[in-house]
């Protein structure tokens, strides 16, 4: 069943990308020109202008995104100390590992590359604590190394200090994140917790702030106590009313977009 879920998920990815509406609107206009329907092929040129007029102009997705990235609040972890927290997990989606890193032998790091950088932070920071960093592949059809053997290779490239260290290398999506991940929650907890003679503490969990939402309402249904460090803001505190930038609004529309049917999707199948 998850891997329906998985793959209809991409299916669903592909539909709700603004530019592919583009290629849509413009194939649909060729096809009544070819038609000679010239009606029906301006109709659709139009559609597939305003397509891009509307992605373009930036208030139109940061208004979205931005309500998705204040939904929940920074903590602030400067007023707190080691002893707080039960460890460190940090959500794969940042990385790019597959064929291309066997084949240059660097792995590259997407544009939510704070997540990984905020993780050496942290890592650096905070060296007693374990930590986790869960992801596989987030293709239909993954080739290569998975994220997490892609960031245990950058952990050793930045001479990080690896005793603690743990990995997740099967998950495909934020549900498979968290699920394959508890049991090894609950066992550093508990082990910790024992060794301290204290309850088990909440885990540390890093994501982009977008992202942030529903990676929480997961580890509350799951039973998981996280505090949450967003990371990789898109959106300031006031819309760019005066700004058009399709390479951005194309990224902000996909993040935007991408969220909130994974909200409702994951709500309806009551994995939230």
């Amino acid at each position: 069943m998850d891997t329906l879920f998985f793959i209809f998920s991409k299916v669903v990815q592909f539909c709700i990308e603004p530019l592919n509406w583009v290629i849509v609107f413009v194939a649909l206009s060729l096809l009544f020109l070819s038609l000679r329907k010239p009606h029906l092929c301006k109709r659709f040129l139009l559609f597939a202008l305003a397509d891009l007029l509307l992605v373009g102009w930036l208030p139109t997705s940061e208004v979205f995104l931005r309500v998705l990235e204040d939904s929940v609040p920074k903590v602030q972890l400067a007023q707190m100390s080691e002893a707080d927290f039960g460890g460190i997990i940090i959500l794969g989606g940042a990385i790019e590992g597959g064929e291309i890193a066997i084949d240059r032998g660097e792995v590259s790091i997407y544009s939510s590359a704070e997540r990984v950088t905020k993780a050496f932070e942290l890592i650096r920071k905070y060296p007693d604590l374990p930590f986790i960093f869960t992801g596989f592949s987030g293709r239909l059809s993954p080739v290569g190394m998975s994220e997490a053997d892609a960031f245990k290779q950058l952990v050793s490239e930045q001479g990080l200090p690896d005793k603690n260290v743990h990995y997740e290398n099967q998950s495909r999506n934020t549900y498979e994140n968290v699920i394959l991940m508890k049991p090894m929650i609950l066992e550093l907890g508990a082990k910790s917790a024992k060794e301290a003679d204290v309850p088990p503490k909440p885990w540390l969990v890093i994501t982009s702030a977008s992202h942030m939402y529903r990676s929480l309402k997961i580890f509350q249904n799951k039973g998981i106590a996280v505090i949450p460090v967003p990371v990789d803001y898109q959106t300031g505190n006031r819309l760019r009313w005066a700004r058009f930038d399709l390479e951005d609004g194309v990224q902000n529309w996909n993040k935007a977009m991408h969220e909130l049917i994974g909200i409702l999707a994951y709500w309806i199948t009551g994995k939230i």
